[in-house]
């Protein structure tokens, strides 16, 4: 009689213990694909870091992203290309400014279930740069650019999403020991190949 006291409860706890993990999945098979690309474009709000009035300028920005078949928690981590041209609504003291960058590096972003999915960011790349210069030949540099960031991506309908992107850019000693800072934000659409329609 002791026995089976002992038993009955122990062999209950292994069956539930046993079924528990064929039941817990990462994430849902309906909502995450087999494609891992996410394309993009954007209208950019950038702050030149240039001069006394650090002006504002207007542009365009590309990205894709790539993220390998990871398992678990690891399913986020990609590989994020951008090309950014800000180029438009030039104030009047600084015509003809012009900034250019290709970038690319990891991300990582939340692939959880449901309608947000934030990401964080960490590119380098190349910078050209167009500038002023009154009097003078020199008005054009290139850099390399690094510029951590992030954002999130609120699905908007089907795979379709809306993305707010903030990014730091650093251009090393542009001009003798001045480091320029551009940063600003980029607000746009994102197509998710990977995300599926939840029913």
């Amino acid at each position: 009689m002791r026995w089976k006291l002992i038993v009955l409860p122990v062999l209950a706890v292994i069956i539930v213990a046993a079924a528990l993990p064929a039941r817990s999945q990462v994430i849902y098979s309906a909502q995450e694909g087999k494609q891992p690309f996410t394309v993009g474009v954007g209208i950019s709000n950038f702050s030149d870091d240039w001069g006394i009035t650090n002006p504002r300028q207007l542009g365009i920005t590309v990205a894709g992203d790539w993220r390998p078949p990871l398992p678990g928690r690891l399913r986020g981590i990609g590989i994020e290309g951008e090309g950014r041209d800000i180029n438009w609504d030039t104030p009047s003291g600084i015509s003809g400014h012009r900034m250019d960058t290709l970038l690319g590096g990891p991300m990582y972003q939340w692939r959880r279930p449901g309608r947000v999915r934030p990401f964080v960011k960490f590119l380098m790349g190349i910078g050209s740069l167009d500038f002023p210069s009154p009097g003078s030949t020199y008005n054009h540099d290139t850099r390399t650019v690094v510029a951590p960031g992030g954002g999130v991506d609120v699905r908007a309908w089907s795979r379709v999403s809306v993305r707010v992107d903030y990014e730091y850019q650093y251009w090393s000693q542009l001009f003798g020991r001045h480091d320029l800072t551009p940063n600003g934000f980029t607000i746009g659409a994102v197509y998710d190949f990977g995300q599926r329609t939840i029913n």
